[in-house]
């Protein structure tokens, strides 16, 4: 499964230089970045030391739903103090989760956000998982270079697994399925029961391939009941 880094609105060039140099230690080479040119500055090449070839390929988006409209299944880091989102992975549990996702699918980002006030939910919102690192401080704190490294070091089995062949061309089935709840939610009048809905598009992220496919059968038998 090809992995995207994405940066969302980094401020410092030493930042950015750090993370790219912890992604070319670990074995990743993509990285995009939202809202800043900031990695156009010297000290990002100074940090990044040997990995100068990924700061020279950073392609660089408006938005961070721009940046992701490629990418088929979305991770997005927190803090845990965020209160309407309530399921975290830890890195070590996207391990297990994205290899089965990439029997299936072919392209995940990492999303990492401001360094001084991470993801607004807007963009929390538009991952399938989030995820962040326990920590034992009173004040839990990670400067950006080093959470790129906590991830690019727990997810780097990845990187060292063969890539198996996934089907081209096929509608994006995670995403389908947050569409057709969406919908249906909709259609019941429901839509505005924000705790229930909150609750499907977080835990639709984490349904394997097969999970999947059962609930679309189930969600075409409620269309269809419903139509009847």
């Amino acid at each position: 499964m090809r992995l995207s880094i994405v940066l969302v609105s980094p401020a410092r060039a030493e930042n950015i230089g750090a993370a790219a140099r912890a992604m070319k230690t670990m074995g990743f080479t993509e990285m995009r970045i939202v809202d800043s040119v900031a990695h156009r500055e010297p000290g990002a090449q100074r940090v990044a030391h040997g990995a100068g070839d990924i700061l020279e390929n950073i392609t660089t988006w408006a938005t961070l739903a721009e940046a992701l409209h490629d990418v088929d299944f979305t991770i997005a880091t927190t803090a845990r103090s965020r209160a309407r989102f309530h399921y975290y992975a830890t890195p070590q549990e996207l391990v297990p989760l994205l290899e089965e996702k990439s029997q299936w699918l072919q392209h995940a980002a990492l999303v990492f956000g401001r360094e001084d006030s991470g993801l607004t939910n807007d963009e929390l919102a538009l991952a399938d998982v989030l995820t962040g690192v326990p920590m034992v401080a009173d004040y839990p704190s990670l400067n950006l270079g080093q959470a790129v490294m906590v991830y690019c070091y727990q997810l780097s089995s990845l990187t060292q697994n063969r890539a198996t062949a996934v089907a081209g061309g096929d509608e994006n089935q995670l995403q389908a399925l947050r569409l057709r709840t969406q919908a249906l939610l909709a259609r019941l009048q429901v839509a505005d029961d924000h705790k229930l809905a909150d609750w499907l598009q977080q835990r639709i992220g984490l349904l394997a391939q097969r999970d999947t496919a059962m609930l679309h059968r189930l969600l075409h038998d409620i269309e269809k009941k419903l139509s009847a």
